[in-house]
């Protein structure tokens, strides 16, 4: 069973990095739905890392 982080999605671009894509957004409003839409098209699980940035993962 392998867990795959799949999207980044933030309010602070500059301090992300890796290989997941990163979706940067101007508002918390907009972190909550671009992350939830990304969890239904990629049939993955949203997880709060900090307030401003939420990771998708693939569990499996």
């Amino acid at each position: 069973m392998e867990n795959q982080i799949i999207a980044v999605v933030t309010l602070q671009k500059e301090k992300i990095g890796g290989g997941a894509p990163i979706f940067a957004v101007d508002s918390a409003d907009d972190l909550q739905k671009v992350a939830f839409t990304l969890e239904k098209i990629l049939d993955g699980m949203v997880h709060e890392v900090t307030g401003e940035t939420l990771v998708i993962v693939r569990h499996r």
